[in-house]
């Protein structure tokens, strides 16, 4: 008789509730761009810097994922929330000082926020294989698109938090940067606190797979498949479109001759909106297709936005089209994510930290991006985003069967 599906909704609920914290942090660091640029007189390619502080982070992602393996998913998760609660508690005390020693802001800023953002690549270590192996694998992309559409809830709100409770209405300024920041500290110590009296399922990856008859990893090591690293360089490329929209949006705007980070910051939530909607809309759309048909179709749709959304580049139905990409960029994470981790048994984990690094995309080409509006304009930049398009179409339906057609 074949064993008793074992219950893993607590376990899943808590990786939702990690799921949201990522989802937050993440796109406020994004969100600050705009602000910084005020703030601080930044140009195109240093507002970027944000972004590079944050997502050059996923450089680390590989050594976390072998940390992970040593340590299991409880013990990462615990440690991912303690770094990045400190890393709030740090920056919200280092802007403080150096506004006192009229020292650089900027540069207090930016490395505090890449302290958190390395809290966060050992929680977005976590999620994606936990979410994985929390059930049976034909139904890994479900839950993990389901997980990204919490995500996306946290994504929505997290630009409503930077005008409602950093902005408030006020002038950017580092000044209004503190406050916030330490309550965000205090409220993610909190959350690990409480973990660390949580118990959590562990999970045998090698057994599980044996246990749903899928085929277990024949290979000796997480290096020697192919579609793991290409699935790399798909979460690389497809930084380069999910943050993309969001960076390039304030010089769209400032093109119409709109030069406010309020109004800026107020669109985004339209864009990370369209992403929870997209995301709750794929979960139950792959109950019925499968990934590849979803993710494709997405690929295709989202550059048709943005593309269109070029030729109406001197309005505003040109923002609300470049908006609406979010809509199709919702899917692709996961779908992604998914691919790249099929069939790989014991080696999970590891698989995770090496697709996680491609998330440095987007410290590496937005200040590419940034200096082509600089130089060439924001529309030359854009079209940048079409060989990210092109990439992903490609692993999704080629790149990712590379070293599997050989299972047994």
């Amino acid at each position: 008789m074949s064993q008793q599906t074992p219950n893993y909704t607590f376990a899943l609920i808590v990786v939702f509730i990690v799921c949201f914290l990522i989802g937050f942090i993440t796109t406020m660091n994004n969100s600050m761009i705009a602000f910084c640029s005020e703030a601080f007189n930044l140009s195109a390619q240093q507002g970027q810097y944000v972004n590079s502080a944050f997502y050059g982070a996923y450089l680390l992602a590989i050594p976390f994922s072998l940390l992970m393996s040593k340590i299991g998913y409880k013990g990462t998760l615990i440690l991912g929330l303690a770094v990045a609660g400190i890393g709030f508690v740090i920056n919200s005390l280092g802007i403080s000082a150096a506004i006192s020693a009229s020292a650089n802001v900027y540069a207090v800023f930016l490395s505090s926020m890449c302290l958190v953002a390395m809290g966060v690549v050992m929680l977005q270590n976590v999620a994606n294989p936990y979410v994985m192996v929390l059930g049976r694998p034909e139904k890994g992309a479900f839950r993990m698109t389901l997980s990204q559409a919490l995500n996306s809830v946290a994504t929505t709100v997290a630009p409503i938090f930077i005008t409602s409770v950093i902005l408030a209405g006020e002038t950017p300024a580092p000044e209004l940067v503190p406050a916030p920041f330490m309550g965000l500290g205090i409220f993610t110590l909190l959350i690990c606190l409480i973990l660390v009296f949580m118990k959590l399922p562990k999970i045998d990856e090698g057994a599980q797979s044996k246990e749903y008859n899928q085929h277990p990893a024949e290979k000796s090591s997480v290096f020697a498949y192919p579609h793991v690293w290409l699935g790399a360089v798909a979460i690389f490329m497809y930084m380069g479109v999910e943050i993309g929209v969001p960076s390039m949006l304030p010089y769209r705007f400032q093109k119409l001759g709109i030069d406010s980070s309020d109004v800026v910051t107020s669109y985004l939530a339209f864009y990370w909106g369209g992403m929870m909607v997209g995301r709750f809309v794929g979960a139950g759309i792959l109950t019925k297709f499968k990934p590849r048909v979803l993710l494709s179709s997405c690929v295709s749709l989202g550059a048709l936005c943005i593309l269109m959304s070029l030729f109406f580049a001197d309005s505003m139905f040109g923002i609300w089209l470049m908006l609406a990409a979010g809509l199709f960029h919702s899917v692709m994470w996961p779908l992604i994510f998914n691919l790249g981790l099929m069939h790989l048994g014991r080696h999970t984990k590891a698989a995770s930290g090496i697709i996680n690094t491609g998330v440095i995309g987007a410290a590496v080409l937005m200040p590419i991006m940034g200096a082509v509006v600089d130089f060439t304009g924001v529309i030359i930049a854009m079209c940048v985003m079409f060989v990210y398009y092109a990439y992903i179409f490609w692993f999704c339906n080629w790149g990712s069967n590379i070293g599997l057609s050989d299972r047994k």
